[in-house]
């Protein structure tokens, strides 16, 4: 398929005592900097600071960092000591990416299972199990992109919003996946890609990602994309998610469900593309999703420069909720979920398609 980018996005190097290598997601599109991770304290604040993004990419650096938070332990009680702490402090980073909490349990279940062999076996152990997450993610999202390049025809137009690309996963990304696997394929179309507003992920991300691959693509501001769907320019929106309940409402970038409205009135199929793991069966509905809110400074003061008057108050949620009888369909590495209904997900992940991964 079509690759996105030169560099990955996230990639270890070296053994036990290596180190993890993340592309700097703020610096971009002016500078490409690969940065290092030695210790779990700076990958908490790249993922934080959204130097690393994206909920399956968050889910990558999440198992890694349970590595750098163990591997120094001397002995089995020490390391069982030490991997309980790594988990609590990365769970407090971002809350609203499931793929997060789903990557932290399925890490511990990996120690718990190992528990009897020497201290260097359990580490290695679970060195192996985040480079089996990464290596996962990448073959899902090659997958997803072929379940969904067959929505995008010759000639279309298609809107995502924030970034989904192979800069938020391990490689080819989840809405973009679709666009890159639609290219491979021959079939040319023109991708507008929402600017995402505060920390415009769409204009420096998304656009870099899609122009690096040759394919067309055109940045709006968000407020543009009513105008062109009532103009005819949009065929389909294509997004991720961060985030999806039992019931199907979905958790994206704050903007998200905005852009479903629009499409719903006209007449405009939205989909969202995302792996099995981003599911949370245990959450019922979108009400019970935690929004993360982000500091006001990004809006006020966004990239250094002030646009707010001193004093005024900033409500800067990072996600929003997309109710699932707006989405058309859900793209995923094993086929698509359509109609969008907690009967049909459910079926799908009871029928031996897939097997469901429940938040712990």
């Amino acid at each position: 398929m079509v690759k996105p980018i030169r560099y990955k996005t996230i990639e270890w190097v070296g053994g036990l005592d290596g180190q993890l290598r993340l592309i700097d997601q703020t610096l971009l599109p002016g500078e490409c900097r690969v940065v290092t991770c030695e210790e779990i304290e700076p990958l908490w604040e790249a993922i934080r600071n959204l130097r690393v993004r994206g909920a399956p990419a968050i889910g990558v650096a999440t198992a890694y960092g349970v590595v750098l938070g163990i591997r120094k332990a001397p002995t089995t009680a020490t390391l069982f000591e030490k991997l309980g702490e790594a988990c609590d402090y990365l769970s407090r980073c971002r809350p609203t990416a499931v793929n997060l909490f789903w990557a932290l349990d399925r890490m511990k279940r990996v120690a718990e299972s190992v528990r009897t062999m020497p201290v260097d076996a359990i580490k290695a152990r679970l060195l192996a199990e985040a480079q089996a997450i990464r290596d996962e993610d990448a073959a899902t999202c090659w997958a997803i992109g072929q379940a969904g390049q067959h929505l995008i025809q010759e000639g279309a137009g298609v809107l995502t919003h924030c970034n989904a690309g192979g800069l938020a996963t391990a490689e080819y990304g989840t809405a973009l996946a679709i666009m890159y696997a639609a290219r491979e394929a021959g079939r040319r179309f023109l991708v507008y890609a929402d600017e995402t507003r505060p920390l415009l992920q769409g204009a420096r991300l998304t656009a870099w990602e899609l122009a690096q691959a040759g394919i067309d693509v055109t940045v709006i501001c968000d407020n543009m994309a009513g105008l062109l769907m009532r103009q005819g320019k949009v065929s389909l929106v294509v997004t991720g998610a961060d985030r999806i309940a039992r019931n199907g409402d979905t958790a994206n970038k704050i903007g998200t469900y905005s852009v479903a409205v629009l499409a719903r009135a006209h007449n405009v199929p939205f989909y969202v593309a995302a792996p099995l793991s981003t599911f949370d069966l245990a959450t019922a509905d979108g009400t019970a999703i935690p929004i993360e809110e982000r500091p006001a400074d990004e809006i006020s003061k966004g990239f250094g420069r002030v646009t707010v008057p001193e004093g005024v108050a900033c409500y800067n949620p990072a996600f929003d909720v997309t109710p699932a009888n707006l989405i058309e369909g859900i793209i995923t590495e094993k086929g698509i979920i359509r109609p969008v209904t907690q009967e049909v997900i459910e079926q799908f992940f009871q029928d031996g398609t897939c097997k469901a991964k429940e938040k712990g």
